[in-house]
């Protein structure tokens, strides 16, 4: 692919964030119950509730890692990002999804973030943002248990595709009414039990060995940690700030498409004093 070129006759390129003024470019990890985003050039995440407020009361827009209400999530990425993102420009979006959402999630999320005029947009699995945000050894199984507000999914990684999954409706959000820690271990361990059962190879049982990645609020909830560690007789490895994983994973896939030599067919010229 050719790039663009600037008046000097030299092939135009991307600068590394946040010396590149050409472009700009958003990790976004839209939950349940926060919305997280990391903007290119910042060393921070934004971090704010899902919540759109069209008339007198509070709306949810995402329900259970569903997104219900597209045009709610433009309305509150357009006030959250409208004023954030440098004039004229078109941003390339990072997307973080869950795993079995599949094609009418990511439709739904594309439709939302066209308020912000992207240039592009890629939508990657949240459990292969969390292993990126962990530096995980991704040539080996690794299985990754993501314990958010509203939705728990366990997911096998083979050379960092999603081989099995699984999810439940149930996250730290519910341990305010009737659901107990117990409950969101029984079915982490249930979960992985049918993922056992339903391997052929010796895959699982190789991933296990090696150890559970865990991320999301649960990570940092030890009524749910220490007896899922005993339950599945295997070492649990915490991802460092585990709540934001999903988003800084993203933000490093963000940097990667930001330097491959296919992005660079979208860059404006250069602007050269007269």
């Amino acid at each position: 692919m050719t790039g663009t070129q600037d008046l000097s006759g030299a092939p135009a390129r991307h600068r590394p964030w946040p010396l590149c003024r050409r472009c700009c470019g958003i990790a976004l990890d839209l939950g349940s119950a926060r919305t997280r985003v990391w903007l290119a050039g910042r060393s921070t995440v934004v971090d704010v509730p899902t919540v759109t407020f069209p008339g007198a009361g509070a709306v949810h827009p995402v329900q259970r890692g569903t997104i219900i209400d597209t045009p709610g999530c433009s309305r509150m990425l357009q006030r959250l990002l409208g004023n954030r993102l440098p004039r004229f420009t078109r941003p390339l979006v990072i997307v973080t999804t869950p795993v079995l959402d599949g094609v009418a999630y990511r439709a739904r999320a594309r439709a939302a973030v066209e308020v912000l005029r992207p240039r592009s947009v890629l939508t990657v699995p949240s459990a292969r943002c969390i292993a990126l945000a962990a530096d995980a050894d991704l040539s080996r199984p690794l299985v990754v248990v993501d314990i958010g507000a509203h939705l728990t999914e366990v997911v096998l990684l083979c050379d960092g595709a999603v081989t099995d999954a699984h999810r439940a409706a149930l996250g730290t959000s519910d341990l305010d009414g009737a659901t107990t820690p117990e409950q969101i271990v029984e079915a982490v361990v249930a979960m992985l039990t049918a993922m056992r059962r339903e391997d052929r190879t010796s895959l699982i049982a190789g991933a296990l060995r090696r150890g559970v990645l865990v991320a999301g609020g649960g990570a940092l909830r030890p009524e749910i940690t220490h007896p899922l560690t005993a339950r599945l007789k295997a070492p649990l490895h915490i991802v460092p700030a585990p709540h934001t994983a999903a988003v800084r994973g993203a933000a490093r896939f963000l940097q990667s498409a930001h330097a491959h030599p296919s992005a660079r067919a979208g860059l404006p010229p250069l602007a050269h004093p007269r």
